[in-house]
């Protein structure tokens, strides 16, 4: 497993969110994804994925249902996301690396905290929470 913040705990059970991250990106709709926890009082936390389409593919009902069962397929039915958010691009340092903490805090119906002065485009934050 990776940082603890990269680890979560679904039903009692320790799930890496680069193992869902992986398994969402090999379906041929996903061009990229990243993957938090949602605070559950059943679960403890809901996995929660922000996921980028490949070019012709489009946000649906459908698509959402077909890559929650590519997951399940791909690792288990423990690691099924409870939510699946569609977005044309996810908050990214100058660097390229994914702002998890600002996904966390979008997720869980939270205003973004901290300090968000490396995010190299604002725009792409404005999108999500729009979407939220």
């Amino acid at each position: 497993m990776g940082r603890v913040d990269d680890v979560l705990n679904v039903s009692g059970h320790r799930l890496g969110t680069m193992e869902v991250e992986s398994a969402l990106v090999s379906h041929p709709a996903v061009a990229e994804a990243a993957v938090v926890g949602k605070p559950d009082d059943l679960k403890g936390e809901e996995v929660v994925a922000f996921v980028t389409l490949e070019g012709t593919y489009q946000a649906s009902e459908d698509l959402s249902k077909a890559l929650k069962q590519h997951v399940v397929q791909e690792i288990g039915a423990i690691a099924r996301p409870g939510e699946i958010r569609f977005t044309d691009a996810l908050p990214k340092t100058r660097s390229g690396k994914i702002m998890r903490r600002l996904l966390r805090n979008l997720a869980a119906g939270q205003e973004v905290s901290g300090d968000t002065s490396t995010l190299e485009d604002r725009s792409v934050l404005d999108k999500l929470r729009e979407g939220a």
